[in-house]
């Protein structure tokens, strides 16, 4: 996370002060846009008339929620947002770009740097921040970040499982029912995926791997594309990723070596190295089994395998089934 150099720190929080209160008086965006005419969210789902509330986040914070916020920020946090009827006003981006499996839902929404520059987010002038890890906010951002608009951080136990995280933003923005209808839409995705790979898929086992710079990495299991295939369609894992020590990185780097040893009989590869020569045309790899039965699926880095969320698994569940279907 960059670091704000002093002489900046010294005039950001009385100009943030001053900015937000004057765009909180006026009610518009730097763009000259009103709240709702730049990102018009659906109303509260209770049928009730949502009033602000005050509630305490995943650090302690007492954070007032606006009764419906209209210009939300919540970085990386894009598909629940999306799946509760709420575009962002700005979503997240790396030096390599965005999630690329929202493009069209995200279509048009600006983007901002991950690392959330408290001057950039204040140009977006969010009348609701959502942060999901607490390291974020670390080093005083937290304090800034709260002077431009209200600032909830949801913490690791909720942010590190999607469906706590969808289930708690729409709980701030009285949602909920949208939420669990949405859930329930998932799991009968997961039932009829099943039933439409079941038949070819029994109990073979399936590896998840990513390339990357020439270096191969494993899913840890719990997380991502690992989340949908191991757990919610309960498909076998490979020898190798059972006796990986438990790891809290997404990803966990494995030597072509050891994938040598690997024993699935399908593997999907996320290829972030296409076109590039590499590990890809090394012996070891094309000896491996499944590579040499031709049961490895390729998938494009700009796919949702590498991510957590409703619209994430949900996509990940129309690849596998295309892919059984060749």
């Amino acid at each position: 996370m960059k670091k704000i150099q002093m002489n900046k720190r010294k005039w950001l929080l009385p100009a943030v002060a001053a900015l937000a209160l004057a765009l909180s008086a006026c009610g518009s965006s730097p763009d000259g846009q009103t709240g709702e005419q730049a990102n018009s969210s659906a109303p509260a789902s209770s049928g009730t008339t949502a009033k602000e509330k005050v509630v305490k986040d995943g650090m302690g914070h007492e954070v007032t929620i606006p009764a419906q916020p209209k210009r939300i920020l919540g970085s990386y946090l894009e598909d629940p947002l999306l799946v509760l009827g709420e575009k962002p006003v700005a979503q997240w981006s790396v030096a390599s770009g965005t999630q690329q499996y929202l493009e069209k839902e995200l279509s048009g929404v600006p983007t901002i740097p991950s690392d959330l520059p408290p001057e950039t987010v204040l140009s977006f002038a969010p009348d609701l921040m959502l942060i999901g890890n607490e390291s974020a906010v670390a080093k005083g951002l937290y304090e800034q970040y709260s002077k431009i608009a209200p600032t909830y951080v949801l913490g690791s136990e909720i942010n590190n499982d999607w469906r706590k995280t969808l289930r708690k933003i729409a709980e701030l923005l009285n949602k909920s029912d949208v939420a669990e209808k949405a859930l329930a839409g998932y799991e009968e995705k997961v039932k009829a995926t099943k039933e439409k790979v079941g038949p070819k898929l029994g109990d073979k086992k399936v590896a998840i791997l990513w390339v990357t710079k020439k270096t191969f990495y494993v899913v840890n299991g719990k997380i991502a594309s690992g989340a949908v295939l191991y757990g919610d369609l309960g498909l076998k894992m490979p020898n190798i990723l059972a006796v990986l020590p438990e790891a809290k990185a997404n990803w966990v780097s494995i030597s072509l070596e050891k994938l040598a040893e690997l024993d699935a009989d399908y593997i999907y590869l996320v290829n972030s190295d296409k076109g590039q020569a590499g590990n890809l045309e090394e012996p070891l790899w094309k000896n491996i089994p499944a590579v040499k039965a031709g049961r490895v699926y390729e998938m494009d880095r700009n796919r949702s395998w590498l991510y957590n969320g409703l619209i994430a698994g949900t996509k990940v569940m129309d690849d596998v089934v295309s892919s059984m279907s060749q």
